[in-house]
């Protein structure tokens, strides 16, 4: 089966836009996230190409079209690799504030724990009565 030349550009760019989601899938995540608002930016800027290639469209310019597309696909791309990257603590950046601070240090400079009342409440866990699970 042989393409045409004229229909040969349609060909290679299917295969370019598909290698660059398929790379935004299964390539190694980047070392280093990327904030929220970042991956905002590059959303709204893929969403913007989609706008205007819509609009290439609806005026029969066809080429800016099918490039406007294909840039939003490209950046779509980019931002889905982004989104899997990791921070140096090694969990995903979601910009959110740490669930809990630590405790504050003893004048020695150790954390302090009550290790009394965490037995206390431990065993009286244990000993609670336990209903079975009704399905």
């Amino acid at each position: 089966m042989l393409v045409p030349p004229a229909d040969s550009w349609k060909l290679v760019l299917a295969v370019a836009l598909l290698a660059a989601v398929a790379t935004s899938a299964w390539a190694r995540p980047p070392r280093r996230s990327v904030s929220r608002a970042d991956l905002r930016w590059l959303v709204l800027g893929a969403l913007a190409l989609y706008g205007v290639g819509l609009a290439a469209s609806l005026t029969r310019h066809t080429v800016l079209a099918v490039i406007l597309y294909a840039g939003g696909i490209v950046v779509s791309s980019l931002a889905a690799w982004l989104s899997r990257g990791f921070d140096s603590r090694g969990g995903h950046d979601d910009d959110l504030e740490p669930a809990e601070e630590p405790p504050p240090p003893a004048p020695d400079g150790a954390p302090r724990f009550d290790w009394d009342a965490f037995e206390r409440d431990l065993q009286n866990y244990a000993r609670r009565r336990r209903e079975p699970a009704r399905l």
